[in-house]
């Protein structure tokens, strides 16, 4: 009798677990549920669980809305001075409206959805490369390079392409992942860029020699300044000392014999100054001074 009773509960719950998974669906809280009845839309459902009419009335699909990222393939685009260029761009989208996302895409394919998003990304990048020169791409100059409005333009020609169909997706980022170069172009490519980069230093020596130039000729200007001041110096104190002279040349030449003695003087005094030991002869002017012998003496 207990087995049989076993039996029963075992049954009863086995059945009424197969009822919760014909009649209800769970939805975590990175999803969203699009419930179809006979194959038409009839409900969007957000996490948590939801009653439904088991297959074929109802069919649940389910679709991640956490951001996805892809990488397109390498593709060839002529830029707009016709050099070809190779560019790979990435992307990362979310699914904004899953009715018009599995309207669009059979059973809500993620394949199919990252296949057409190639093909929209492939006729964007032609575009916008067709629209700027290869100098925006590759330049010795960083500030010459377009990478952000570049790829700005390719996320807003995607996004808008997305819209307009109504593919209920939604770009939330795009960047150039790669870039290259056929071997056919390479060579000329780093010949411009050698070309660029030697106009840059030729300009750098040109700022150079102007430099050099203007403190070569502020340096000559001073020097000059600078001499012309004490050229007028010394001809400033050569004109007092002529006037102090010439205040002196009176006296002297009434008392010719005052002026050798100022002299001889000046030239003793000129002697002490050294603070040396010295050793005359008292007949040697201006020594003879101190011999008391001088006959030229002035007279009192």
């Amino acid at each position: 009798m207990k087995r049989n009773l076993i039996t029963i509960l075992t049954a009863a719950v086995l059945v009424v677990i197969f009822v919760l998974l014909l009649f209800t669906f769970q939805v975590r809280q990175s999803q969203v549920a699009v419930v179809t009845t006979f194959g038409k839309t009839t409900g969007v459902y957000q996490p948590g669980l939801h009653l439904r009419w088991p297959w074929p009335i109802q069919q649940v699909y389910k679709f991640d809305q956490r951001i996805q990222t892809f990488s397109d393939k390498f593709s060839e685009n002529l830029t707009k001075d016709n050099i070809n260029l190779i560019v790979s761009v990435y992307v990362g989208w979310k699914i904004s409206n899953a009715t018009n996302f599995l309207n669009s895409f059979p059973g809500g394919s993620i394949e199919a959805a990252q296949s057409q998003l190639q093909s929209i990304l492939t006729s964007a990048k032609s575009a916008v490369v067709g629209d700027h020169p290869l100098s925006d791409f590759v330049n010795a100059n960083l500030k010459q390079l377009k990478f952000d409005a570049i790829q700005s333009e390719i996320e807003q020609t995607v996004q808008s392409e997305l819209q307009t169909n109504d593919y209920g997706m939604q770009v939330k980022f795009l960047g150039i992942e790669k870039l290259g170069l056929p071997e056919s172009v390479t060579e000329a490519v780093f010949a411009r860029m050698k070309s660029e980069r030697q106009v840059l230093i030729s300009q750098a020596q040109n700022q150079g020699k102007a430099e050099a130039i203007k403190i070569k000729a502020n340096a000559d200007r001073q020097a000059s300044e600078t001499l012309a001041d004490a050229d007028a110096q010394a001809k400033r104190i050569e004109g007092q000392g002529v006037a102090e002279a010439a205040k002196t040349l009176p006296i002297f030449q009434e008392n010719p014999e005052l002026a050798v003695f100022m002299l001889r003087i000046k030239a003793l005094q000129e002697s002490l100054n050294q603070k040396s030991l010295l050793i005359f002869d008292q007949r040697t002017p201006p020594f003879d001074l101190f011999s008391g012998t001088w006959t030229n003496a002035p007279s009192q």
